[in-house]
């Protein structure tokens, strides 16, 4: 079976578009306080595939929200390509993110009155900096060329997702961040996704982190890291794995064997 293996990352700041350190965050519900990560760090390198494990209420998706600087931290810190975003407002924040974060969401966020090339364009048009790949690029990289004045109702939900993976990078940023971008597709448009995200590492050299309870999402990537209740439970390379199958059953006897319970305050 294999072992538990942790990542050796270097602390260059050019190899280290991601840095978290001791991240904490809690939600009130009702009187009391849910803490939904609990000192969460982790690095990640340029050009590396991440995805990020965990199942419903692990805080992953708190965890994503608050690499993209969303939401702030109750403790700890983000950096990005050597810039502290906690330390970040509003509206420094604001033009952070448009140049160095590209957002993906399960849900595809396009606005249905604009084609698909103007959804593309949409974060220079709400005054970001478009990066060095045109629209026409984006369009040729994820093989839509014929379908840019395509509105989103005439277009299937996978395009919909590649549309919006396009926008999240017009601006050329440093990271790329996937919410269960595959949730809503069937899973051989989900393959699609993820075969697309993985070239968009191997050939533009982009930083990509998605969040998936998804095996078969998980395995394109380079590094899992696994939450469990709001803590980091462990992190492992997919390749030491022969398909998704293997490291889902790695998943699940690494997670049923780690104990359960969130914390409350």
């Amino acid at each position: 079976m294999p072992s538990l293996q942790s990542t050796t990352v270097s602390s260059d700041a050019e190899s280290q578009p991601l840095l978290i350190e001791n991240l904490t965050k809690s939600f009130a519900q009702g009187d009391k306080r849910i803490l939904a990560l609990n000192g969460v760090s982790a690095e990640v390198n340029q050009s590396e595939f991440v995805a990020i494990m965990g199942a419903s209420g692990s805080g992953k998706s708190t965890l994503l929200n608050l690499m993209a600087g969303i939401t702030q931290p109750d403790q700890g810190r983000v950096l990005i390509d050597g810039t502290e975003i906690t330390s970040l407002r509003d509206p420094a924040l604001t033009r952070f993110r448009r140049r160095k974060i590209g957002l993906v969401f399960q849900s595809f966020n396009l606005i249905p009155t604009l084609t698909a090339r103007d959804n593309i364009l949409l974060p220079v048009l709400a005054g970001g900096e478009q990066g060095p790949l045109s629209v026409n690029e984006l369009l040729e990289r994820i093989g839509l060329q014929d379908r840019a004045t395509h509105r989103p109702d005439a277009l299937s939900g996978g395009e919909q997702q590649r549309i919006a993976i396009a926008r999240a990078l017009i601006s050329d940023p440093a990271l790329l961040l996937a919410d269960e971008p595959t949730g809503s597709l069937d899973s051989v448009t989900s393959q699609t996704i993820c075969r697309l995200m993985k070239e968009l590492r191997d050939d533009l050299g982009r930083t990509v982190i998605v969040v998936t309870h998804e095996p078969d999402v998980a395995m394109w990537a380079d590094r899992v890291i696994v939450l469990r209740d709001g803590q980091k439970l462990t992190e492992f390379e997919t390749k030491q794995f022969p398909d998704a199958q293997a490291l889902a059953a790695f998943y699940q006897e690494t997670v049923l064997s780690s104990g359960s319970g969130a914390e409350i305050l």
